[in-house]
């Protein structure tokens, strides 16, 4: 018996799986494959480039698939969204930054907004806007995110949207890359979980195979969050954001030496060789986002597989845990 949730039944999927709108990772393919296989796969809208989007919400063809921006970018070319609205998005999710100027016009549209929360504060401002569902994001999460730790963020979100907005579905993200994860999130009080790093080690992820490798080579103390692959590609992130990523040579190089990097003639080189290493596969000279989760990926797999294989998982544990508690 699959499992049953109200993200399942809301969205009208097989596994309360949602892939995370990883940007310029997550790419149509990658959406079009989670949503295939029962879950709902989301297209990474990053900071915005209209023509990538274009190619991949081309690239997952028929596949109901979403779309996540990252919303302080897109407070910068806000016609963005209605260019993603008009293609009837299955859901549309805000991340990092103010959701209400964007929530009315998302709500009208028809389309769920999903808002990610990081703290308290911002899962009242989501439900403030009207979301659909809010993703509490521990700070375990690879890529960009805050503080929090899923284990407690995600039950005291509940709590609150219990009392506050009961109707508003409720997914975690951070650190969930098995079966243990996935039932441990519903357990908190969750409706289902947003997967990001695992994904990035499938097969249709928008990534070279040296990226895969260290993912799956890496362990949870591989990571860190700093600020190093920002200062370094000048993109100004507001706080408390900051990103998760391996600690590969290139990031404990400049990690706590940030101001340093930020000189213009530091910049302009290190840019530079960060850049051309991404592009040629040297993990070692560039910066890779993954999350405490790495520690528990073991393989590459295609998408499909792992979504399927982390919904049995937890169906057979929470199978489990029933009878021991009937025992």
């Amino acid at each position: 018996m699959a499992l049953r949730t109200r993200l399942t039944d809301r969205f009208k999927l097989a596994h309360p799986i949602l892939g995370a709108p990883m940007g310029f990772v997550g790419g149509g393919r990658l959406a079009a494959a989670v949503s295939r296989a029962g879950g709902l796969g989301l297209i990474g809208g990053g900071y915005g480039d209209a023509a990538w989007l274009d190619h991949e919400f081309g690239e997952a063809g028929n596949a109901r698939v979403g779309c996540g921006f990252i919303t302080w970018s897109l407070a910068k070319n806000p016609a963005l969204l209605d260019r993603v609205l008009a293609r009837a998005p299955a859901a549309l999710m805000l991340s990092f930054g103010a959701v209400a100027p964007f929530a009315a016009a998302i709500k009208e549209a028809g389309v769920p907004l999903i808002c990610q929360a990081q703290t308290m504060a911002h899962a009242r401002e989501a439900v403030a806007a009207g979301a659909d569902v809010i993703v509490a994001q521990g700070a375990e999460a690879g890529g960009h995110g805050a503080s929090r730790a899923a284990l407690t963020l995600v039950p005291e979100i509940a709590d609150y949207l219990a009392e506050a907005a009961p109707d508003t579905l409720l997914v975690a993200a951070g650190g969930i890359a098995d079966g243990r994860g996935l039932a441990a999130a519903l357990m908190l009080g969750a409706d289902g979980v947003l997967i990001g790093t695992r994904l990035v080690a499938s097969s249709e992820a928008l990534v070279r195979p040296e990226v895969r490798d260290a993912i799956v080579g890496a362990d949870g103390d591989a990571t860190l969050r700093t600020s190093v692959v920002d200062v370094v590609r000048s993109l100004e992130w507001p706080p408390p954001f900051s990103g998760r990523v391996l600690k590969t040579r290139f990031v404990m190089d400049w990690h706590g030496r940030e101001q340093a990097l930020a000189e213009p003639a530091t910049l302009a080189r290190e840019n530079a060789r960060y850049r051309e290493a991404f592009a040629a596969g040297d993990v070692d000279n560039t910066g890779i986002f993954a999350g405490e989760a790495a520690g528990l990926i073991h393989d590459v797999k295609p998408a499909g597989e792992i979504v399927a294989r982390l919904s049995a998982e937890a169906e057979r544990l929470l199978g489990q845990a029933h009878a021991f508690v009937s025992a």
